[in-house]
């Protein structure tokens, strides 16, 4: 469940960035937040704060930062280009800095679109960015750089001024930085993912191949259900990579269901922020925006490695395990007979869980399933691979060794391709020029024009 921001010095975070379990209404401090940044100075002086005091190291900092901009109002433009003038008028540059105001600029971008967005992205906002994706700078300002660029390209002519630019590099940092991808470091990895999502459906390169027809799929029986998930998570090519940069909680669950039996699979785990990953049936629902996903229904159950928690039912239960980080490996064991899940993580065991089925609701037609708060990364594995720690105890089945995908359905294609198929599959070729719902019977006289319903050519009338 994603949740405010709370002062709490006994959560083990640096004060102002630990996370509530529940909270039944707005906190007053947020209250208090949104009366002080009503006001030009105020918000601004909130930017200020949140570039200078964010910690680099902190698993929630970056969702922190957008929480509280969000919960904030939206600021007039006068704010917003005063913002990119920081660019020009930071003296003291750390990496913990340069971060921040990568996150707080690809905000504004995605928030403010349009003129705004289109006048916060200048000459210099924008060298700043892709100066960030240079060799030896940090990788944290590396991968939110990506981003900033990619939020401000959601604004038609903003992709275009990027475009232009990247096209007078001699070589595209992009393609530089796309082979990250299968790095060990799990930041750099996450820039990899990135700049390969940026070239497939925002900064394109004529010549080059789409991620999805270079991808290895041979071996792939399941993937995570792209015909389901909403536009704001990101899939990679092969369907087992799943990253989210919206400002909601986005949730994903995998194109096989079990309804017998003792399953399992692996999640490698690339942030080490707030994602709840576990099982789902086919009744849960999930409702992103209000920040309800996995483990907060009746019908699913979810391991959160980062607050240590299990949720079921939108309730919070401590674990036993340790915290999770980059590179960790989470075991998920579903057993329909016993009626029991397990987690794990890198071998360890928690605790047997019946909860899910003792609430009534959890019956059969589970799936693997997760929510992702923003910024956050992780890859699936339903036995495409050998498992790093498979359970020792109990015999079980993978996904991977008894699901079937036809080979269109392990097609990944980058959003812009998907929306165009979608249309041309949508749209019958004697379609109203103008609704595009019913047939196109009409003629004008005397212009001769054709393409238009009854209903439309009334309207033209």
């Amino acid at each position: 469940m994603m949740t405010y921001p709370e002062c709490s010095p006994q959560s083990g975070l640096p004060t102002g960035l630990a996370l509530r379990s529940t909270e039944p209404e707005t906190p007053s401090s947020m209250v208090m937040l949104h009366d002080i940044t009503d006001k030009p100075s105020g918000w601004i002086q909130l930017v200020k704060s949140l570039i200078r005091v964010i910690p680099l190291d902190n698993p929630m900092g970056p969702s922190v930062i957008t929480l509280l901009l969000d919960d904030s109002p939206l600021p007039s433009k006068e704010s917003v280009l005063e913002v990119a003038d920081m660019i020009t008028r930071s003296i003291r540059r750390t990496p913990k800095r340069e971060r921040n105001m990568c996150i707080i600029l690809g905000f504004l971008a995605e928030r403010l679109a349009g003129p705004c967005s289109i006048s916060a992205l200048s000459e210099v906002t924008l060298g700043y960015l892709l100066g960030n994706l240079d060799e030896g700078i940090h990788p944290d300002v590396m991968l939110f750089s990506l981003i900033a660029l990619e939020k401000f390209a959601q604004t038609s002519e903003n992709k275009g001024t990027i475009r232009r630019k990247l096209a007078l590099y001699p070589d595209n940092p992009l393609l530089r930085l796309e082979r990250h991808i299968t790095s060990n470091d799990y930041t750099l990895r996450q820039v990899g993912f990135c700049a390969q999502w940026c070239l497939d459906n925002y900064f394109l390169i004529e010549g080059r191949q789409y991620s999805y027809e270079v991808a290895d799929v041979s071996n792939v029986n399941v993937m995570l259900n792209t015909r389901d998930v909403s536009e704001y998570l990101k899939i990679s090519a092969d369907g087992l990579t799943a990253r989210c940069d919206a400002y909601s909680f986005e949730s994903v669950r995998c194109t096989y269901q079990v309804n017998a039996g003792c399953w399992y699979y692996e999640v490698l785990i690339m942030t080490p922020g707030v994602m709840q990953i576990g099982w789902a049936t086919k009744d849960s629902n999930f409702l992103s925006h209000e920040g309800y996903g996995i483990g907060d229904d009746a019908y699913s159950i979810a391991f959160d490695g980062c607050r240590k928690l299990i949720w079921h039912m939108a309730k919070p239960m401590q674990h036993n395990l340790d915290v999770w980080s980059g590179g960790s490996i989470l075991g998920c064991l579903l057993d329909l007979d016993a009626r029991e899940v397990v987690f794990s993580l890198d071998g360890f065991e928690g605790e047997v869980l019946k909860q899910l089925f003792e609430s009534g609701g959890a019956i059969d037609g589970f799936f693997a399933a997760a929510s992702f708060m923003s910024f956050q990364q992780c890859r699936f594995n339903f036995g495409s691979t050998p498992f790093v720690y498979p359970p020792k105890n109990r015999a079980f089945k993978s996904f991977n060794g008894h699901a079937v995908l036809s080979e269109q359905d392990k097609i990944v294609l980058p959003r812009h391709l998907f929306l165009e198929q979608l249309r041309k599959l949508s749209v019958r070729e004697d379609s109203c020029t103008l609704c595009f719902d019913m047939k196109a019977t009409i003629r004008i006289e005397p212009c001769q024009h054709r393409g238009f319903c009854t209903n439309c050519a009334a309207l033209l009338q």
